[in-house]
């Protein structure tokens, strides 16, 4: 009696053929991909996928508005208001034209003199300070910061302490011909002449 052939036969390959399982495999996984996980062009239009890169800006190519806020003739200063909006490198051009300007001898078309009638010119000496508050761009203030972090404070009352009016200081440039090794000095922030300065101080020359 012949016995039942088994499933399982000598010679006979047993279950699918392994180029079936692989492409049935890479059939599955393309589907996943395609179905599942959100395509790359999905992630872009919704606008909400990583962080943006730094956005290079040419302060010459976008110079920022200001305007002269206050004059404080016995500090040889004066306060410059731009907008809020305005970036640090908009800062960084305006300061760096106000040197240009003065290097040109054109600086009074832009700022008022804080010397008039010095033999060296009407910003033989000055301090320029760029804000975006006009509450600290004050002349108070401005006398504040201009006598610097160590003026006696029952001598000198003031309405904004010295380092609460240092913080808000966005550029400061300080003018002194006197001082022929480095007449122009610049900076993002404020540093008074003992070094005591703002938390995002840098200087730019």
């Amino acid at each position: 009696m012949a016995q039942d052939e088994g499933p399982y036969q000598e010679g006979k390959r047993a279950g699918l053929h392994p180029l079936v399982v692989v492409f049935g495999i890479l059939l599955g996984l393309w589907l996943f991909v395609a179905l599942i996980v959100p395509s790359s062009r999905n992630k872009q239009a919704t606008g909400t996928e990583g962080p943006a890169g730094p956005v290079v800006e040419d302060p010459e190519a976008a110079p920022v508005i200001f305007k002269v806020h206050a004059t404080v003739p016995d500090m040889n200063a004066v306060s410059l208001v731009v907008p809020p909006q305005a970036t640090e490198s908009q800062v960084v051009g305006l300061l760096k034209r106000l040197k240009k300007e003065r290097l040109a001898g054109t600086l009074r078309d832009l700022i008022p003199a804080t010397t008039p009638g010095h033999k060296l010119g009407d910003h033989a000496v000055a301090e320029i300070y760029v804000l975006s508050d006009p509450t600290y761009a004050e002349a108070d203030v401005i006398r504040t910061l201009s006598r610097g972090a160590h003026a006696p404070g029952g001598l000198y009352p003031d309405r904004v302490p010295f380092e609460v009016a240092m913080e808000e200081i966005r550029g400061h440039y300080r003018i002194d011909l006197n001082n022929t090794g480095a007449p122009d000095t610049g900076s993002i922030g404020f540093a008074d002449e003992s070094g005591v300065h703002s938390k995002h101080f840098r200087t730019l020359f």
